[in-house]
């Protein structure tokens, strides 16, 4: 396996998150193609932790890109993002679901679930599924004996909408999905938008859709990708 360049985390983290949608994500043998991802800016963007979180700022500051960023949810889920650095803006790319390739049978174990879709259909899932939690902070998702972030023969049709799970700057399209998926936490949905919430300004709008498909679909090479 090949893994992904650290100047793919050099660029603007709307693009990086669009672009992992394909990527194989895998840690300590377990791992699946990442069909969902969002985009977080470290400045101006009210959602990301570098907002309000001084931890998160000092991260950035002193981490490389391609760090994996791992936080504790409503203290309960881990949640695992990747650092983007030193491109046009600084920010985070946060894992949101995998299509899983390799380790199921103890990605079953630890989610105690048997369902294929079950096992990695969200950030805590996934998180979970592979066995990480906050050991994996602050470790580099490019250069680490354990795993990381790998190129792989998907590709996938790529949509973009809001994000979710979040309550300011919900009008982005920053949320990345491989199309039609079956794997993605929960289906694309268009923007509600709060009275007095602002877009960032120079925001992307939201990408077309491109042809669908179910999964992903590799590319007719030989060997075909794992799963």
């Amino acid at each position: 396996m090949t893994p992904l360049p650290t100047d793919f985390f050099r660029r603007d983290p709307v693009l990086c998150a669009r672009e992992l949608i394909g990527v194989e994500f895998v840690w300590n043998g377990c791992g699946g193609l990442i069909v969902e991802t969002e985009a977080y800016a470290d400045e101006g963007d009210p959602a990301c932790h570098t907002m309000f979180r001084p931890s998160a700022r000092r991260f950035v500051e002193a981490s490389a890109p391609g760090t994996a960023y791992v936080y504790l949810n409503y203290g309960m889920h881990w949640l695992t993002n990747v650092l983007v650095k030193g491109g046009p803006r600084n920010g985070f790319v946060l894992i949101r679901a995998l299509q899983p390739t390799r380790g199921l049978p103890e990605m079953r174990l630890r989610r105690r679930k048997e369902h294929f879709k079950d096992l990695c259909s969200g950030p805590g899932k996934l998180s979970a599924a592979l066995g990480i939690n906050a050991a994996l902070h602050g470790t580099s998702l490019l250069h680490s004996p354990h795993g990381g972030l790998f190129h792989s023969q998907a590709s996938p049709g790529i949509t973009s909408c809001v994000r979710i799970g979040i309550s300011c700057a919900v009008d982005l399209p920053w949320r990345f999905l491989a199309a039609d998926s079956e794997f993605v936490s929960v289906k694309p949905r268009a923007a509600k938008l709060p009275r007095h919430t602002p877009s960032i300004p120079g925001s992307p709008r939201p990408d077309q859709p491109k042809p669908k498909t179910r999964g992903i679909r590799a590319r007719r090479t030989d060997p075909p990708p794992p799963g």
